[in-house]
């Protein structure tokens, strides 16, 4: 079995909204206890390149309180909590959210699990951001990498194998592209940026970035996934690759990654 419906968030700035959904290839009562157990959060929310959740406390029923705590690659402490709303297992669940980060400000957080034929299929709605457009945007960003999280937790455990390391080597249309940007390419080469920065730590890309090649710059990603299809399926997202203007990756497995 596998993850049929990669992670995706959608953030509505002007209505302070999120919206994000991903399908587990699992049951819901599987994901419901995933999202609220206090020994299962800290197995899965977080990377070692990003965070990691190190403690999660939680009395999951209405008015009860959760909060989880961890700490950030620079070692800095972090937590975030709030109280539940409504709990419906295994198909709703409904927090507060606070957290310090966002000036401690109010949100709710609404998970939706409705069992589909690939298992479970995920709906996240985070609200309440107001006219704090930045926070908003931010936190879309953090719920895809989450939510990528979570299902690559879930997947592994089913498959009962870890997934896979694979280099990909932006290779560019002509060797002095770094060189002769024209204000189009630049501008290309920040969706290129903001494309990969949003499946950073979700499960997918790990790490990306240019490399300083003395024969000519290129881009470098590290990308973990079930299978070389599932890295070229992200690569071909790329708007570099739509683009059609010659942009192309090669990719190669890694024998093994020591993270």
């Amino acid at each position: 079995m596998a993850i049929n419906d990669g992670p995706r968030a959608i953030a509505d700035v002007s209505a302070g909204t999120i919206l994000a959904t991903v399908t587990i290839a699992v049951p819901p009562e599987r994901v419901f206890r995933a999202l609220t157990a206090d020994d299962q959060i800290p197995l899965w929310w977080g990377s070692e390149e990003l965070y990691r959740t190190t403690k999660h406390t939680a009395d999951v029923r209405p008015g009860g309180a959760w909060r989880s705590e961890g700490k950030g690659v620079d070692g800095r402490e972090f937590h975030v909590q709030g109280e539940y709303l409504k709990v419906e297992p295994p198909h709703l669940l409904v927090l507060t959210w606070k957290a310090p980060w966002d000036g401690d400000n109010v949100t709710t957080v609404t998970y939706r699990l409705e069992a589909v034929d690939a298992g479970t299929r995920l709906t996240l709605r985070h609200e309440g951001f107001g006219a704090r457009e930045g926070a908003c945007r931010d936190h879309g960003f953090g719920w895809e990498r989450v939510l990528g999280w979570l299902a690559t937790f879930l997947s592994e455990e089913v498959s009962g194998k870890p997934q896979s390391v694979f280099h990909c080597w932006l290779i560019p249309p002509r060797p002095d592209f770094a060189f002769t940007l024209t204000d189009a390419e630049k501008a290309l080469m920040k969706q290129h940026s903001d494309y990969l920065r949003g499946k950073l730590g979700e499960g997918g890309v790990i790490l990306f970035g240019p490399v300083a090649d003395p024969a000519g710059p290129w881009g470098l990603g590290i990308v973990r996934a079930n299978d070389e299809a599932a890295v070229r399926a992200l690569t071909d997202a790329d708007p570099t690759v739509r683009s059609g203007l010659g942009f192309r990756y090669e990719i190669l497995a890694m024998m093994t990654a020591v993270m």
